[in-house]
């Protein structure tokens, strides 16, 4: 409980798709920007806000001239060849009176990585958390199962029985995600009261193999990882363990220093973020879990669906050799993206906030993961991957298990 809360306090988790989502507070109003008109006030506290937290140091002859391009995208006619400084584009905001959600929107989009920034309605924020927490509002697994919301773990046992029987392979996928979710005292409860569904998912293959899948990383991930290695850590038959992380979009960035404890224990260098010319170190937050540690043959999977904090963590666990990491290169999604609030709007019935890229992230040679991914050690496309992980671990159980998995 007491790690729990410490993370909950410590980590503001991130979207789904790898995004450290962070609010970070304007305690002084700029005064300046405070007797500007509302438009003009919007598009400087933007500008200002992109120089200071963008994640590459943008010049302002850079950021003025997309600030021009997108004033003449978006009905504009600036005609000098640039703009001096920031008050002269604001001066032509002024006499062309264009839509400056539009300029603002235009300019985050064309900041690199092309497309990762942008400007945030309430309700895309709103989607953003509760993508993060792991919550569909317009998804109902009772209503996949036929049954009523809140219908007993038996029920679902019973609905499951006679759907599966019939089912398409796709649909059999939907019943049986439901049914693991719903027959769980934990999982059934989060999803009863809040609507979130499990990250984690588990099962004994064979008598000495353990595999977890971890789907995407949410503000209940770690309970999650921590409940289903302690749930084993007295099952003395199991030595290898299988970690899926394919098709993990990622989240909660902030979190995955203290994944990474859990395999590598307290303290150790676990990655860096890059942002403005600097490496920002982070070191990992949790002792090594005893679940964990008995599993002396390892193979984490990998594939092009897998990015963000997922990639973080194969890049790590790959650099400290704690397993193998087994199949594509990943999809090289590498920034860290943080939601900033604005205290001037410029729409009393809709509220703004910038979603933009802060860090960049690295992989286990120190190159970024952006447009890269992370390299796996044996690529399942070499056709003699099965005899190299054979070389790794003697165990053809697990080069079976695995075979299986990726099938």
């Amino acid at each position: 409980m007491k790690l729990k809360n410490t993370i909950l306090f410590a980590i503001i988790f991130a979207l789904g798709v790898g995004f450290g989502y962070k609010y970070v507070s304007n305690i002084e109003k700029n005064t300046k920007d405070a007797a500007l008109p509302p438009n003009k006030a919007f598009i400087s506290e933007i500008y200002d806000k992109i120089k200071e937290n963008y994640w590459n140091n943008i010049s302002d002859a850079e950021l003025l001239e997309l600030f021009k391009l997108s004033i003449n995208q978006n009905g504009g006619n600036v005609t000098s060849a640039k703009f001096e400084n920031k008050d002269k584009m604001l001066d032509a905001i002024s006499r062309n009176n264009p839509d400056v959600a539009k300029i603002a929107s235009s300019v985050l989009a064309s900041l690199a990585p092309v497309g990762r920034s942008g400007l945030y309605t309430q309700k895309q924020e709103e989607t953003l958390k509760n993508t993060v927490s792991n919550i569909n509002p317009e998804k109902d697994l009772y209503k996949d199962l036929g049954l009523a919301k809140g219908a007993s773990e038996a029920a679902v046992e019973e609905a499951f029985r006679k759907q599966s029987a019939t089912a398409t392979p796709e649909k059999l996928k939907q019943l049986t995600y439901a049914k693991d979710t719903l027959t769980k005292k934990d999982t059934k409860e989060k999803y009863d009261s809040a609507g979130i569904e499990p990250t984690i998912f588990t099962r004994v293959l064979e008598p000495g193999i353990y595999y977890v899948q971890f789907k995407k990383f949410s503000p209940t991930s770690l309970e999650e990882f921590q409940k289903a290695f302690e749930s084993q850590k007295d099952n003395s038959k199991l030595t290898a363990l299988i970690l899926d992380l394919r098709g993990n979009v990622g989240g909660a960035i902030d979190a995955t220093a203290y994944f990474l404890g859990f395999f590598l224990g307290k303290g150790q260098y676990a990655f860096d973020f890059y942002h403005k010319g600097e490496y920002l170190p982070f070191k990992t937050q949790t002792d090594k879990l005893t679940g964990i540690t008995k599993f002396k043959q390892v193979v984490v999977l990998i594939d092009q669906n897998s990015q963000s904090s997922s990639e973080m963590m194969a890049a790590s666990l790959k650099k400290y050799h704690v397993g193998v990491v087994l199949g594509v290169p990943t999809k090289g999604w590498g920034t860290v993206e943080r939601v900033f609030p604005l205290d001037n709007q410029i729409d009393p019935k809709q509220k703004y906030s910038l979603f933009l890229v802060h860090s960049i992230t690295l992989r286990d040679d120190n190159l970024p993961i952006e447009g890269r991914g992370v390299e796996p050690d044996i690529n399942i496309n070499d056709p003699a991957w099965q005899s190299k992980l054979l070389e790794y671990f003697n165990n053809p159980k697990l080069i079976d298990a695995v075979k299986d998995i990726l099938k």
